[in-house]
């Protein structure tokens, strides 16, 4: 063997390890990215050319979601999208949002108003100022423009007589109406589908789910697995399949139980992993028949899902920031302006997930609390 022999022997070890080196580094995701991959505004707005209705499905009170959905909101309209719908809204306030956001003033004690009336503890003032953006946008349409608008899918719940325990008896007095995503269904179908418009939806991840069921333990079931498949996206998917797309903005996963941590980053990491080689770029992308949407996911949305995917998921996802640049919701200190505590505490949401409350103050530090980002995702920054 002569020194030619062993140049081109060294040159197939180079080539080759190279090969594997590509072949653990993304290589085909990152490909996919560059040559399919939008800017998140236009891949929201592309999606609405060829949906009714597309779903985001966001971590609350994450500043950079809502930053982005707002600056979404001249796109929409140029794209013939006319309508957001908001979660955090009671429908019931309907008409008294369509007048502030097209009315000459803009009223910031009414938007604060409207939302204490929905929930008593939102005080995080990004979901409100999407309001006066909306305000600011149609002020500048002509008047025989038509103005974009703001839905409310959500309605007024009843926790006073709440008695602590969840069960069918206490659940149906809260929620009077109905469900919540069976009346958010309803809304929609009447605002929305009834008249052949489009809208852009924001809710939390777990109402805009479209395909996927959430599993749960079930006992009685041979593979011991309930499907639930009563989101809102579901509800959606099930009566209008061919008109209803699911994104979800970069977010964590829940652990499965009893597995520590308890927050996951999508895809074991790797959505987090493979986007840092791009600089962190945001992107929008999909993930049904993508090399993106079968990265796989061992978090508590693969329980009953053996080998799962991202794809099963949502349709879309988009990746704004990663969890270390996270930025938490602004407080806004007067949200309890003009409201006592007797009856502001008769109408604490969820109490049986955050326990007995006895003055404002201690209610203060639960809001504070759920919108520090930092401590919130403390176990997925310390990795990184």
């Amino acid at each position: 063997m002569d020194l030619r022999d062993n140049i081109w022997i060294a040159i197939a070890f180079i080539v080759f390890y190279s090969g594997i080196g590509q072949s653990t580094g993304f290589s085909e995701e990152l490909q996919y990215l560059d040559q399919k991959g939008l800017d998140p505004i236009s891949y929201v707005v592309n999606k609405t050319k060829e949906y009714d209705m597309v779903i985001l499905g966001e971590d609350h009170a994450i500043k950079n979601n809502l930053d982005f959905v707002t600056q979404l909101i001249p796109q929409l309209y140029e794209a013939g999208v006319y309508t957001l719908g908001m979660e955090f809204g009671a429908y019931e306030k309907q008409a008294t949002l369509d007048s502030l956001v097209t009315g000459k003033t803009y009223d910031e004690q009414v938007a604060r108003d409207m939302m204490y009336f929905y929930n008593v503890g939102w005080a995080y003032r990004e979901y409100m100022d999407i309001y006066k953006t909306v305000w600011k946008f149609n002020t500048n349409l002509s008047p025989d423009q038509r103005k974009f608008r703001i839905l409310n899918i959500s309605y007024q719940y009843d926790w006073s007589e709440f008695e602590g325990t969840p069960t069918p008896e206490n659940m149906s007095n809260v929620f009077y109406k109905g469900t919540p995503n069976k009346f958010r269904t309803e809304v929609i179908t009447k605002e929305i589908v009834s008249k052949e418009d489009k809208i852009v939806l924001l809710v939390g991840t777990p109402h805009a789910y479209t395909k996927y069921k959430q599993a749960s333990l079930a006992a009685n079931q041979d593979d011991f697995c309930h499907y639930d498949d009563g989101s809102l996206g579901n509800r959606l998917y099930q009566q209008y399949p061919s008109k209803v797309f699911s994104i979800f903005l970069h977010g964590p996963f829940y652990n499965k139980p009893n597995k520590a941590p308890f927050l996951l980053s999508p895809a074991n990491g790797n959505i987090e992993a493979l986007i840092e080689k791009r600089d962190n770029i945001p992107v929008g992308f999909d993930l049904q028949d993508t090399p993106l949407g079968k990265l796989r996911d061992d978090s508590n949305y693969a329980t009953c899902y053996p080998d799962f995917t991202l794809d099963k998921l949502f349709d879309g996802y988009i990746f704004l920031v990663p969890f270390k640049n996270m930025e938490p919701c602004t407080i806004d200190q007067d949200f309890f302006k003009n409201k006592d505590w007797i009856n502001t505490k008769l109408q604490l949401p969820d109490p049986h997930w955050h326990g007995e409350v006895d003055n404002l103050d201690e209610y203060w530090k639960q809001i504070k609390g759920y919108a520090d980002v930092k401590s919130r995702y403390r176990v997925l920054l310390n990795k990184q």
